[in-house]
Order: structure tokens, then C-alpha cells, then sequence
């Protein structure tokens, strides 16, 4: 399965990396996906995810 977060869409981004003497190296900056297991309230069950960090600590802030 490819690295993009399954509830908000995250996916990798193109950027570079540059030297000190300023030459510009493409890299791929990858998204820091977790595997986690999320109480369902609708389906009354745990289902499995992959979510990223940024994306979990908002649905923790909602949550409580």
C-alpha cells in the first residue's frame, strides 16, 4: 500500500536539498505515517488506519 494518510489525503513532497555550496539535490520528503487502531462510534468497532502524526494529534485535540 502506498504512504498516503487514509483520512486526510497526505501524500509525499518534492523538495531539495541544498549544499553548502548552494547545489540543489532533489529529495522526496515522505509523510510519517502511523498504523493505528481507532474506535469506531458508528460502526461500534476498532478499525485500522494509516494516519499521519499531524493528522492523529488533531483527531486526539477533537476527541477529548
Amino acid at each position: 500500500m502506498s504512504k498516503i494518510c487514509q483520512m486526510t489525503g497526505k501524500k509525499s513532497n518534492n523538495g531539495y536539498t541544498v549544499s553548502h555550496s548552494h547545489t540543489k539535490t532533489k529529495k522526496i520528503q515522505k509523510v510519517n505515517l502511523q498504523n493505528k487502531k481507532i474506535w469506531s462510534y458508528k460502526k461500534k468497532k476498532w478499525i485500522k488506519i494509516k494516519i499521519s502524526t499531524k493528522a492523529l494529534k488533531s483527531f486526539y485535540k477533537l476527541d477529548s
